[in-house]
């Protein structure tokens, strides 16, 4: 490691690094902890940007108390979204959006930290509802099953299995409780600036979606999404006027002809390089730099970039009205000694009526996950 507390060396930092564990193991810490922040906001009336806000606000600050003093980037690695009910996801919307939770509501969080490019992220599935009631009905069910699939895909993901290993158990689990594993969600592996790795695995393969096969070695570290639904579990954009999260596509190069698009350009290369950013974000780091940009001027810059593939969008997606979404996300990090997941969150008591009865996945889900947990559990039967 050199002195300004960046990762030196021509080799790809892995977790056989322990400096590369401790800033996994940092970043996850301050997500565990915004999520925490965001979790205690949701209220009935709460707005959802200003929940959006808290976890990124969180991050941000909390990066600064950290590493100080050392020429690292850090902050925000995926934009704090809030999506509710049949929404599947990447809702964060602009600064006048009005939206509010209501009591009932079904609310995913999803939000990421990185601390010199090596990230965590992690999401989770919350009812507003007042005191540890627990949840019941069709809510129920959905956060079980998504609750249970990522368990199962925790020890389903490890080295020496493989990527083919995994949809299969999902979908079962899904369907034990009545539900579907959300076609076209992939959980990825990460590296040092890379969100979405090549090597990634498709909760749910179908004819027209597919993934090339590999096994799982160790060293790896993955964002482990799942994402579950009570309806048919086929997601489809609505509205693209939604859509306010992208990331830059770094392989792709263009010049762009409006001058409102190259300003609009340099900012997010300035500083949103690697990681996926908000429309709101780039308007604030647009202010904080003084640039005579008008919103208009901005979404318009915006539109030629993404008009010429210079960024990647992540629409919001939505399933059909009156079903219901749950999503459960970790960072694992698969070490010599058993994988380690090191985000977390608060989880609230969940009575759902159905329940996994196939013996091989319940064989699964009762083996344990790091070496240290076996021998604990093997101490315990002695």
């Amino acid at each position: 490691m050199s002195d300004d507390g960046s990762i030196q060396g021509e080799q790809e930092p892995n977790l056989s690094v322990p400096e590369v564990v401790t800033k996994y193991k940092a970043a996850a810490d301050i997500c565990n902890r915004a999520l925490q922040a965001v979790i205690d906001g949701c209220k009935d009336g709460s707005k959802i940007v200003d929940l959006c806000r808290t976890g990124d606000n969180f991050i941000t600050k909390e990066c600064g108390n950290i590493y100080k003093g050392k020429q690292i980037e850090k902050g925000v690695a995926f934009p704090t979204c809030v999506s509710v009910n049949s929404v599947v996801g990447h809702f964060s919307p602009n600064a006048d959006d009005t939206s509010a939770l209501k009591a009932g509501d079904v609310v995913k969080f999803d939000m990421g930290c990185h601390i010199d490019g090596f990230i965590a992220t992690q999401a989770t599935t919350v009812v507003v509802q007042a005191g540890e009631v627990p949840i019941t009905g069709r809510a129920a069910d959905v956060i079980a099953a998504a609750r249970t699939a990522f368990d199962a895909a925790v020890r389903l993901i490890r080295p020496g299995k493989h990527i083919s290993d995994v949809a299969g158990p999902l979908q079962k689990i899904a369907e034990a409780y009545g539900c579907n594993m959300v076609e076209g969600v992939m959980s990825h592996e990460m590296k040092q600036f890379v969100i979405d790795g090549s090597k990634c695995i498709l909760n749910k393969p179908t004819p027209d979606q597919k993934v090339e096969d590999a096994e799982f070695e160790e060293n790896e570290v993955y964002a482990i999404d799942i994402v579950v639904s009570t309806g048919e579990g086929k997601p489809r954009v609505l509205d693209e006027k939604e859509t306010t999260v992208y990331k830059r596509a770094l392989e792709v190069a263009y010049q762009l002809k409006m001058q409102a698009s190259r300003i609009v350009f340099s900012l997010i290369n300035s500083s949103f390089a690697t990681m996926p950013f908000t429309l709101r974000a780039l308007l604030d780091e647009a202010a904080n730099q003084k640039t005579e940009l008008k919103v208009g001027q901005l979404k318009l810059g915006l539109v030629e970039c993404l008009n010429h593939g210079l960024l990647h969008p992540y629409p919001v997606l939505h399933e059909k009205g009156g079903e219901l979404v749950a999503q459960i996300k970790g960072t694992v990090l698969l070490m010599p000694n058993g994988s380690s997941i090191v985000t977390s969150a608060s989880r609230q008591p969940v009575n759902s009526e159905k329940k996994v009865e196939d013996k091989e996945i319940l064989d699964l889900l009762a083996t344990p996950v790091s070496a240290k947990s076996a021998k604990k559990k093997k101490n315990k039967a002695s």
